[in-house]
């Protein structure tokens, strides 16, 4: 009986021991989920986060209507400011029309009413909140007073036309990296497009390309390789005397996508000083998965889309859109997704989004492959741009938590950030004076 009565009490000692210890592992996984949010969160907070490309919508950038308000964009002030994103790369895009004056014309005219607008924002709408910055010491000075910092860049080199001083108008209006051609080939380079079909135009630059990236030099703007062939990079990586930057690619040994860079390139990127901007767009994370995603969601974005009134349209067919009609499109898009992912969560089994960890992925490989300082981050947000997780500015800590949880240090999350991307601007300035000097 004593043995009997021992034996009960040793079984329930050890049972209880047992559930203390899950319960002490729970609390401890907690507690060390805890400490390293709010070990993301102070290193979120100390350092500048800079994101290279965000696009812009005019309509968005009047007085009733603007980025002070939470607009149904990717990118307004509020979600910058509740995201902890500092820095916006403004997109003066114009899209690829006909190599004629009347398409340079009307090109030209598309940057300078994207010029204006980022400029309305910065000097009239909201010079309170946030401020255009030319340089580095520019950024780390507005930061620092608590404003939000604006930069701009330009998506395609097509509304130059074929007046080469057009690129120093551009320069003094604050345009501080430029890529030469978009989807199509421009006056002044081939497009990745042309892999496709193995259709050029050029066969990389063409002469006019050729002087620009000269005068790009002596300005002191950055060459942004994103949408060019791999070709026209080649060429540009020959003539630049400065670093290059790709405002808005990822690794093509992850995601096999004419948009991303491949091992030669980053390697040409690696030699030539260069930063690769890592982009969070869906396509250009992870293909399988994002066409898995698509391809269960498309039934549900048409019946949606006809309960609208309107269609659902592929990307191919929105590229072939005119400016105007694309910005207006786009805000329908993003309104017709968001409705057919909420329906999509109500689905078992749904194929899952591309998400922040697939995303910092190519941060992963790209560190790995040509060294942490020729890495950064960008978004494409509002441009087809975001991953789950990332989905608009209001997220951006959570790209410095998944850093922090694959154990990147404050110092290597501030490079990836900003540092590495100043770094260059920088050096592309330096590059231009000894030029003029």
């Amino acid at each position: 009986m004593k043995f009997l009565y021992i034996s009960i009490c040793l079984l329930f000692i050890v049972s209880s021991c047992k559930n203390d210890t899950k319960s002490t592992k729970t609390e401890s996984n907690k507690n060390d989920s805890i400490t390293l949010i709010e070990k993301a969160k102070g290193i979120h907070s100390r350092v500048i986060t800079l994101d290279t490309h965000c696009d812009i919508n005019v309509k968005n950038f009047t007085d009733s209507i603007n980025y002070t308000q939470d607009l149904d964009t990717q990118i307004t002030l509020p979600k910058m400011k509740q995201g902890g994103l500092d820095v916006a790369w403004f997109i003066v895009y114009t899209g690829q029309d006909t190599l004629t004056d009347e398409g340079y014309n009307k090109a030209y005219d598309n940057a300078m009413s994207k010029f204006h607008a980022i400029h309305k924002l910065t000097k009239e709408i909201a010079p309170d909140q946030i401020e255009l910055a030319l340089n580095s010491a520019d950024v780390k000075r507005i930061s620092k007073s608590g404003k939000k910092v604006a930069m701009i860049g330009i998506e395609n080199g097509y509304p130059i036309g074929t007046d080469i001083s057009n690129v120093e108008k551009f320069y003094n209006l604050g345009a501080r990296y430029m890529s030469l051609s978009h989807n199509g080939h421009s006056q002044l380079c081939d497009s990745n497009t042309g892999e496709k079909n193995d259709v050029w135009l050029h066969n990389g630059l063409s002469n006019l390309g050729k002087e620009v990236i000269t005068e790009m030099n002596r300005l002191g703007m950055m060459i942004d390789v994103s949408h060019p062939s791999k070709e026209s990079m080649r060429q540009m990586i020959e003539l630049s005397k400065a670093p290059i930057i790709a405002s808005h690619s990822s690794a093509r040994a992850l995601c096999d996508h004419s948009r991303n860079l491949d091992d030669e390139q980053l390697e040409w990127l690696k030699q030539n000083g260069g930063v690769v901007q890592t982009v969070a767009f869906q396509a250009y994370t992870n293909t399988e998965k994002n066409d898995a995603r698509n391809e269960a969601v498309k039934e549900l974005r048409q019946n949606i889309a006809d309960s609208l009134g309107t269609k659902w349209y592929s990307r191919s067919e929105v590229r072939a859109m005119d400016d105007t009609e694309k910005e207006g499109y786009y805000q329908l898009r993003r309104h017709i997704i968001k409705l057919a992912d909420e329906k999509a969560s109500d689905i078992k089994d749904f194929p899952p989004k591309v998400n922040v960890s697939d995303f910092v992925d190519h941060i992963d490989y790209l560190v790995e492959k040509i060294g942490l300082e020729h890495v950064g981050i960008s978004s494409d947000f509002d441009g087809g741009g975001g991953v789950e997780g990332w989905s608009d500015a209001s997220e951006t800590f959570n790209v410095t938590l998944e850093l922090v949880k694959r154990g990147y240090s404050e110092e290597q999350i501030e490079m990836l950030w900003s540092g590495n991307l100043l770094r260059v601007l920088d050096e592309v300035e330096a590059v231009a004076k000894s030029i003029n000097s």
